[in-house]
């Protein structure tokens, strides 16, 4: 939502996607549209675009992993520009202490990327590979070519060696001061739980407040964000949309 974006697919397992429902609707009360779809098995990030392929259609793409979080200022711009590319894939590069553990992108100094490597011995450069990218709409045929690997998934790093391979696949730097946090696994889900904590209470600010962001997007009235407010009014979330709202912008 923070990069224009209105039409999401929500892809996830057949027991989890009846909350995401429950949860989010159908998005025209936050002037989106939200579409669900199942993946059956975990057959890898790549087969998103093979079961979202009609909800993709024609357009540019975009795919993040639901257990990222991106957070720091100046970040919006970033993503709209992503958002906006025509031809080829623009991938993240985010500094880490241990790229070993990670994917790691070597590139040169115009962006373009030179290598991608799946956790090297001996990383040609510290830049792991976050979960978020941004594709033209040729990704769904390289998406329907790439094979499985040994662990038996269509793996988004064949998908961008693909497009490394066409020459066509660039690099935006992540710098000082933006967080990136996975929370694929407890301690990094209690990492990124305590993280948002301490910002939210510092600044008073909440992170990721949807409503919130697709208000400031001009997507929703102020009227619509204080009805929103109202049947939670009595915890801290109600009260801070309402505060929103009466905000001057």
């Amino acid at each position: 939502m923070l990069a224009g974006i209105r039409e999401i697919l929500i892809i996830s397992t057949e027991r989890d996607i009846p909350q995401f429902k429950e949860l989010l609707g159908d998005g025209s009360g936050l002037g989106v549209r939200f579409s669900y779809a199942v993946q059956k098995e975990p057959k890898g990030l790549a087969e998103s675009f093979i079961i979202g392929e009609e909800f993709i259609g024609t357009d540019t793409v975009s795919l993040i992993l639901g257990d990222n979080l991106f957070y720091g200022t100046r970040f919006t711009p970033v993503l709209r520009a992503c958002a906006s590319l025509v031809e080829g894939a623009s991938i993240f590069g985010y500094w880490v202490n241990n790229p070993s553990e990670f994917g790691v992108v070597d590139f040169d100094v115009k962006g373009n990327a030179l290598s991608i490597e799946e956790k090297p011995a001996e990383p040609k450069s510290n830049y792991a590979v976050p979960g978020l990218y941004f594709y033209d709409n040729k990704v769904v045929e390289i998406a329907k070519k790439i094979k499985p690997s040994s662990r038996g998934e269509l793996e988004i790093t064949a998908v961008n060696n693909e497009y490394l391979r066409l020459g066509e696949l660039k690099v935006e730097l992540l710098g000082r001061g933006m967080a990136w946090l996975d929370t694929g696994t407890h301690d990094g889900l209690l990492e990124a739980a305590e993280f948002v904590s301490i910002v939210q209470k510092r600044q008073g600010l909440y992170v990721s407040c949807i409503e919130e962001i697709s208000y400031r997007n001009g997507w929703i009235t102020k009227d619509a964000l204080i009805r929103m407010a109202q049947p939670l009014m009595k915890s801290d979330y109600g009260r801070y949309l309402v505060r929103v709202a009466e905000e001057r912008r």
